[in-house]
Order: C-alpha cells, then structure tokens, then sequence
C-alpha cells in the first residue's frame, strides 16, 4: 500500500539521505498538552540536528503518511486521547474507513519500513505485561520486531512491564536487541534493569554494520537498539518502582485493561512524581532521537559502499 510522503522525506529517500521514522502515539497517549507538541518539535528538530530528515508517522483521513506538518502535529498534540491508538490490528479498519490513528511502535514500524524507512526513533518499547500469566497482556511490538526490517532505539521496553519475559519473548522471534553503549537492559526511567543484553554496540558505526549484516543474511526483522536515559535524567529503579506499584493497583482498581493501560500509567505515574516521570520521558527520547540519527546517517553511508 502506497505510504504518503512528505516532499523532504520523498527527497531524502530518493537520494539516499538519512530519514529516521518517529511515532505518534507518544504524542496523542504518551503525554499531556502543550508538553507533548513541544516533544514531538524537539524530537523533529534533534533528528535534523543530527543530519536526517524527520518522518513522524501517523494515518490521516485514512492514508498512511510518513512525514507531518506543523499543523498536523499540533492536531495530534491537542485532540490527544481522543484520536484512536492504532497498533496493527486496528490499521485496516482506520483506513478503510478513512480515519485518522496515532500509531504504536508496531504499526509505526509497519509504515516505516513500507515507505523504505530503516531507523525508528521512540521513548519505549512495549512488551509483556506484569501478569500476563493470567491476563495474556503481550503487546503486538514484539510480534512485529519479528516482521518488520526495522532498527529501533528505545530506552527499552517500558518499565511497567515484565522486563525478563520481554526479553525472552524477544529472543524466541528471534530479534537482535543491542545495549548502545551498555552490557545491561535498560529501563526506560532508570539506566539498569539487572537484565544484561547478548549484544553491545558503542559507536553507530557497529550498529549500522549489525543491520546491514543482519538484513543480507535474509534475516528478516527489526532490531532493539536499546540506549539508556542520560545519567542527569533517570529515575533509578528504587525510586520508580513504588510508583510504577501504585500506578498498577490504581489501574486494577479502575478496571482499565488493552490498550488503555499504558495511557493511565503513563498519566497516573506523571501524577504520583510530581512531574518527574514526564521530564524523563521527553529526556530519554530526545536522547534516542539523536542516536537514532547517527545510526541512520551510518546506515546510509554504510549502503553506499
């Protein structure tokens, strides 16, 4: 399916440039007006910093579009909640029906690689699910690591999730997850989990090789390009943890489940830290977003040769 194109995106991946792919989920879900707006220009603007073309993705009046305006980020920015969250499953009849949909990280990656996109810039990842023993709660971005040729930076799986059965379930698909810069699994707010990666990169350089020899191989799927929050940013994992408790139990007491549980936790968390886990939240993806730009300017370089 034909995927929409900003002209400086079309130009960038006409001629080779380096384009980095951005979601917009993390902008109607992921955070409050006018933060969010004001995350998603920084984000834009570090990837152009770092010499690549920005391509927020979405679905608009049901095309698929990589690359927004400014108005259409503002829109995403202001109406928020009430623009629907499209993962895979819920693409088809959003634009069928000529809708608009802010996308997760599967669906993004879908579009991405549709368009010829081979880096992808995000907060977290999602995964499975504490207690999804009982309440089969796997989020469809491990499926899709599976699918699509991909490369995502991401300050891990997000920390409300079970790490440990993320990184197992990460490993059955069969998908690369790189520590840039670490020997250990990050945690979206804090820089170590205690779970060690099978892989370390410490410049873009070796990543963009690790894709490159990955995809030749005919290893189809994305890679986990995992790059943990700044030092100055984290929340260290004894301090979010009771927070992360707290938000859970307030979720089960309110009944909220699918795809509304991360919004609420996201929300109620930003709620219970006086503000300090949405400070880090638009830290750690600033900081993916300019890793993400380097790795994509050294794949680009990387395929030239």
């Amino acid at each position: 399916m034909k995927v929409h194109l900003t002209s400086d995106v079309r130009k960038a991946l006409k001629s080779g440039k380096p384009v980095v792919a951005l979601e917009s989920t993390i902008i109607a879900h992921g955070m409050p007006f006018p933060q969010n707006l004001a995350m998603a220009r920084d984000v834009e603007q570090a990837v152009r910093a770092g010499g690549a073309v920005p391509a927020t993705i979405a679905i608009i009046d049901g095309k698929l579009r990589a690359g927004l305006d400014v108005a259409e980020l503002a829109l995403f920015a202001e109406q928020g909640l009430s623009i629907p969250k499209v993962s895979i499953r819920d693409m088809p009849g959003i634009v069928a029906k000529g809708g608009t949909g802010a996308t997760t990280v599967a669906s993004t990656m879908r579009i991405a690689a549709l368009a010829g996109i081979a880096v992808f810039a995000t907060g977290g990842i999602g995964g499975v699910h504490r207690g999804a023993a009982t309440s089969f709660d796997i989020s469809n971005d491990l499926d899709e690591f599976a699918r699509s040729n991909v490369a995502v930076v991401t300050a891990g799986a997000k920390a409300i999730l079970d790490l440990a059965l993320t990184l197992e379930v990460l490993e059955t698909r069969g998908v690369p997850v790189v520590g840039f810069g670490t020997d250990e699994f990050p945690a979206f707010y804090s820089r170590q989990s205690g779970h060690k990666v099978p892989i370390r990169c410490d410049t873009v350089g070796e990543v963009a090789a690790l894709m490159a020899a990955k995809w030749k191989m005919g290893l189809d799927g994305g890679v986990v390009v995992a790059n943990p929050i700044p030092a100055a940013d984290e929340i260290p994992a004894a301090q979010i943890e009771p927070a992360i408790m707290a938000a859970l139990a307030d979720a089960a007491a309110d009944g909220i489940s699918g795809k509304a549980v991360t919004p609420f936790l996201l929300k109620r968390l930003t709620e219970i830290t006086a503000g300090r886990s949405l400070a880090a939240n638009i830290a750690l993806v600033l900081n993916n977003a300019r890793v993400a730009a380097g790795i994509a300017a050294a794949f680009a370089e990387h395929q030239r040769d």
